[in-house]
């Protein structure tokens, strides 16, 4: 599935694409994407006329600014978009199509069909379902690392759960949650309320320069993601921990453990990220 750094680089690769194009028509042929409104004729009649501004994210949603609508957008496990000239053949699996004036057109296509698409009103989209659910911004200025232990230090369950629960920290999957946790020396199971002030400091830090690592090299393609042109990321080059299963961690030389944690697949370094002696003797 995307994660935030994926969700941020088809962001900025549609931006280079789609502004100012105005859409013709809509065409859906799979109505279940279409989540608002409930009629997909509607949401195409809706579209018509209306002009691509530009395309911001929140979390793992991305947010299409025309003028006087935006569509939120979720790509789920492997939802693409790319800008197409009208006369190239159509792939198979591609559910929606908007129709630009100038011949060109954006399809959205997605082999496992759980993407969605909603259609507000400009403001009303940050007050209602899917975003007004959504926890803080990790990539934002504001994402401080008092505002992320005031939000994660009084969670009693195991942290991976915590930093994968969107309603706390938005974008952060399966990924990206080992990743930092590598980085910040943390086992995936310590209970969120038992860190200390000094390791929720470095699990912020850790947490931003892993995604900031990641955008900057474009994502990482595990399995089928590309961004709004085709092209791969780069950034499973640079995974430390997550994949590498009984491989030697790159900082002690320990074969690298995986383990299931909140029903996700986990890898860790038993050394670098020992378990706390409280839940190890509880264990």
């Amino acid at each position: 599935m995307p994660e935030l750094p994926e969700v941020e680089t088809v962001r900025r690769t549609l931006n280079t694409l789609i502004p100012g194009k105005q859409i013709e028509r809509v065409t859906v042929s799979l109505p279940r994407i279409i989540q608002r409104p409930d009629d997909p004729e509607q949401f195409a009649l809706e579209l018509q006329g209306h002009t691509f501004e530009t395309v911001e994210r929140r979390g793992k949603f991305l947010r299409f600014i025309l003028d006087g609508l935006v569509m939120v957008s979720h790509l789920r496990m492997e939802g693409r978009y790319g800008v197409y000239r009208s006369d190239e053949p159509v792939e198979k699996h591609t559910h929606v199509i908007f129709h630009f004036t100038d011949g060109t057109e954006l399809r959205y296509k997605d082999v496992r069909q759980f993407g969605t698409m909603h259609l507000f009103a400009t403001g009303e989209e940050l007050q209602s379902k899917p975003l007004v659910q959504l926890g803080l911004e990790p990539l934002d200025p504001q994402f401080t690392d008092e505002q992320f232990i005031s939000v994660i230090s009084k969670r009693r369950t195991m942290i991976k759960p915590v930093l994968l629960n969107q309603a706390y920290v938005v974008g952060i999957g399966n990924i990206y949650v080992d990743e930092a946790l590598f980085r910040a020396g943390i086992h995936p199971e310590t209970i969120a309320s038992d860190l200390s002030r000094e390791q929720l400091i470095r699990l912020h830090e850790a947490i931003v320069s892993t995604l900031s690592d990641a955008v900057a090299a474009g994502g990482s393609s595990i399995k089928s993601y590309v961004n709004g042109q085709g092209e791969m990321g780069m950034f499973q080059h640079s995974l430390r921990i997550y994949g590498r299963k009984a491989e030697p961690c790159q900082e002690c030389g320990t074969l690298i453990e995986k383990t299931v944690v909140g029903g996700r697949g986990t890898h860790y370094c038993p050394v670098c990220q020992p378990l706390p002696a409280r839940q190890k003797a509880m264990g």
